[in-house]
């Protein structure tokens, strides 16, 4: 009988940090890309590299149900790091579904983008290659199964994901950050190494977790070691953390 005290070195004799099956490898590529550091969201700074959260946001644009999640276990870079800057003409205003719908109700009604225009820098990085390596986790829920729902499977989540990935299929086109910086992506190719460099990256967003209250946003020390960032999940308890600023929003519409 599997008691409190075996699972962990069951979990750990499996191998792979105890996961049962191996990791899922999604290559992906780009010219341009934009991982926005959130203390510098006006004047856009990338991260050097791929976000852990951005990773997850490219693989749920290939596939996801509700069932499971995606659990971000490494990215390596397969390209240098290369910097561009751009200079872009933005709007300062987000406009809202109930100005569209009066725009669109009123003829008398305007919106000037000349008025609310503004331009604003991006550095951001260019030629980008990652090799994105990931785990399915479904919900306990979902995997009991329901009269009306049959039991949901990682087997069958992975080979969906596998078949959309060689297909080339996606939900809608995944970009890196910024939906103009599209990401192609492909089977991985193993021949492929990741690159030969090192450095601290200080905090990175590490995911974001949706909410009845709004967003709520996890951060995690990252550092890129021969190429190779591990992603911890879940997060230390030395991780660092924001108890008192993580909500970006009160989840209220409109």
């Amino acid at each position: 009988m599997r008691t409190a005290s075996t699972a962990p070195r069951r979990r750990a004799a499996r191998g792979n940090d105890g996961w049962s099956f191996p990791d899922l490898v999604v290559e992906t590529w780009g010219d341009f890309a934009c991982f926005t550091r959130p203390e510098l969201k006006a004047e856009r700074v990338s991260y050097q590299v791929m976000t852990p959260s951005a990773a997850e946001g490219l693989l749920r644009a290939i596939f996801w149900k509700p069932q499971f999640q995606y659990v971000i276990r490494r990215i390596e870079v397969l390209e240098p790091i290369r910097w561009m800057l751009v200079r872009r003409n933005e709007v300062q205003s987000v406009i809202s579904p109930q100005r569209v719908k009066a725009l669109r109700a009123g003829a008398a009604e305007r919106y000037d983008v000349e008025e609310d225009r503004d331009q604003r820098s991006t550095m951001g990085l260019r030629d980008v290659r990652y090799r994105i390596h990931a785990q399915i986790v479904v919900d306990p829920k979902a995997r009991a199964g329901s009269g009306k729902y049959p039991a949901a499977s990682e087997e069958k989540y992975r080979d969906q994901l596998r078949r959309r990935v060689e297909r080339g299929a996606c939900f809608s086109q995944p970009f890196f950050g910024c939906r103009e910086f599209t990401a192609h992506f492909g089977a991985a190719e193993v021949e492929r190494r990741p690159i030969a460099h090192s450095e601290e990256f200080g905090v990175m967003l590490h995911s974001i977790a949706y909410t009845s209250q709004g967003e709520r946003y996890q951060w995690f020390r990252a550092a890129l070691d021969g190429g190779v960032l591990e992603v911890t999940d879940p997060l230390a308890d030395d991780a660092v953390a924001m108890p008192h600023g993580p909500w970006r929003s009160d989840g209220a519409e409109g």
